[in-house]
């Protein structure tokens, strides 16, 4: 089964917003796993009338907030197969994840990691960013596709 999900690489002041995430969803529940830096990104629902909608609702789930703005929807997916320990815990073999550019114009202080699967909000520069990105394959999207305007 193939999971659809939505992702943003975030802007904000010639910087970027990546997330820590500690927890993922699974057939049980949620559960702890290795922290891993990488941008928003969650799962498509039924509920979501719109892939703009989901990545607006997946950015309120994790951060809190609801200051952005889509500034553009990447035509190639991020896809990836789930490790194989992975696929029978969360229910999925692979994910392909619509990715968007969004800008955050909100303030800093509203930012807060309100899902139970963030445990922190950074902002940081582009070499940073790509220093903690931890899958290769977010790395390379970025690099092959995202240019600072």
């Amino acid at each position: 089964m193939i999971r659809i999900a939505v992702g943003a690489i975030i802007t904000y002041r010639k910087r970027f917003l990546i997330v820590h995430k500690t927890k993922i969803n699974t057939t049980h529940g949620k559960k702890n796993i290795n922290g891993e830096w990488d941008f928003v990104k969650g799962g498509v629902q039924s509920s979501d009338s719109s892939l703009k909608d989901a990545i607006l609702r997946e950015l309120k789930e994790e951060t809190g907030c609801s200051d952005f703005e889509v500034v553009k929807q990447f035509d190639e997916k991020l896809c990836f197969d789930f490790p194989r320990q992975v696929q029978s815990t969360i229910g999925y073999r692979k994910q392909e994840t619509t990715m968007f550019h969004v800008e955050y114009v909100g303030d800093m202080e509203y930012l807060q990691p309100s899902d139970t699967e963030i445990s922190a909000i950074e902002i940081v520069d582009r070499d940073t960013l790509l220093l903690l990105l931890t899958h290769s394959n977010t790395r390379n999207f970025f690099n092959n596709h995202f240019e600072m305007r």
